[in-house]
């Protein structure tokens, strides 16, 4: 990955109720346009780690900073997961997209679901995603008030201190790219810079089994790792076939997934544009 690769541009649109929602570009300024949902936590500084494939795969990458990560507002009190769907929505509409596709990292899987909703999006990917009602420890640690915002208060001063290879270790035990390490430090890093309300929001609406906002039209594909320890198998199987999706599988982890099918996931989605 070279440093022009990882480029991304910084910009934002103001939703209905003037909150901001931040967002960067990245990939081919010409490609087919993929709405891009970071992890929990993350930023739009995820697009770094897809700036080169979504290049080479002829993919134009818009990837927002969700409500309270980064440089976007936080959502009112009442806002839930199936409200991202108008403010994505909002950011197609400022980008003047009529067709795009869409992608889902970990805990930005069921938000990648949700804009599935709005008829311009044309096919999701899901990579090492979340499905709820999730059961692992942050879901469970969320439901304890502050627990988990302590805990990633501490994670984020951990990581300051022991530098990028802190953070990748959480997702992955295999070793990566300087650049790697990098680009996953400072979405992780940019995504707590407002605090760890967002990611405590969206781990206890993980554990709500009502989240459930697939149309059954749009094609899905899910991409997941055997070994993934952050975000279990059983759940995306049942999912896919739920939704006569497909799932492919992989001897790898949760960040390995990612680095494996990247490239593929975005040609998937983008195979609309043809």
């Amino acid at each position: 990955m070279t440093p022009q690769s990882t480029t991304l541009r910084t910009d934002a649109c103001t939703l209905p109720d003037g909150r901001t929602l931040s967002y960067a570009t990245g990939g081919d300024p010409d490609g087919f346009p993929v709405l891009v949902h970071h992890g929990t936590p993350g930023s739009r500084l995820f697009g770094a780690l897809l700036s080169e494939p979504a290049t080479e795969a002829g993919v134009r990458l818009l990837v927002p900073d969700r409500p309270g990560y980064g440089r976007s507002s936080p959502p009112p009190s009442e806002w839930s997961p199936s409200d991202w769907t108008a403010d994505a929505a909002t950011l197609l509409d400022a980008e003047s997209v009529d067709r795009a596709g869409a992608l889902g990292f970990s805990g930005g899987g069921p938000f990648a679901l949700a804009t599935a909703a709005d008829d311009r999006v044309t096919r999701v990917g899901l990579v090492s995603t979340v499905v709820p009602p999730a059961e692992n420890a942050l879901a469970t640690l969320a439901s304890i008030p502050f627990a988990l915002r302590a805990t990633f208060r501490l994670s984020k001063a951990f990581a300051s201190v022991s530098g990028p290879n802190a953070v990748v270790s959480q997702y992955t035990d295999r070793s990566v790219t300087d650049a790697v390490a990098e680009a996953v430090a400072a979405d992780f890093h940019e995504a707590l810079d407002p605090g760890a309300r967002a990611v405590e929001r969206e781990n206890r609406s993980f554990a709500d089994a009502a989240f459930d906002p697939v149309p059954s039209d749009v094609p899905v594909r899910a991409w997941h790792g055997t070994s993934d320890e952050n975000t279990p198998l059983p759940p995306v199987r049942s999912l896919v076939r739920e939704r006569g999706g497909t799932l492919e599988t992989a001897a790898t982890d949760h960040l390995g997934t990612l680095l494996d099918h990247r490239r593929s996931a975005l040609e998937w989605i983008a195979e609309t544009a043809t």
